[in-house]
């Protein structure tokens, strides 16, 4: 993960529907949802909705499969996961004690 890596996904997410979407996409993991669905669950024309999808695609933020004519996205929660973690690496200048209460909000994210 670089600097520009990290750029493109911040910049995929500051828009109100990709972010949305992202966020439906995490919800729904481990299944995904088809293209169509999504762009009816966020009330988006399905053109439209394939251009954000290519974007959080393009960022690391999601993986489309194709199940036979329909393709199914999915949040890349380790391309996510790698984002975080490089925004977290050098916490603080090295002073854990300072992000563990964002380390400790993080944690118990699914009980």
């Amino acid at each position: 993960m670089d600097n520009l890596q990290v750029i493109a996904a911040m910049a995929a997410l500051a828009q109100p529907t990709r972010l949305d979407t992202f966020k439906l996409l995490v919800k729904r993991e481990p299944d995904g949802i088809p293209a169509g669905e999504i762009a009816r669950l966020i009330d988006v024309p399905q053109n439209t909705m394939s251009a954000h999808l290519a974007i959080l695609a393009r960022a690391g933020l999601i993986i489309g499969e194709r199940q036979s004519r329909s393709i199914i996205y999915r949040a890349d929660l380790e391309g996510f996961r790698s984002v975080i973690a490089f925004l977290l690496k050098d916490c603080c200048g090295g002073r854990a004690d300072l992000c563990q209460p964002l380390i400790d909000e993080l944690v118990p994210c699914c009980p």
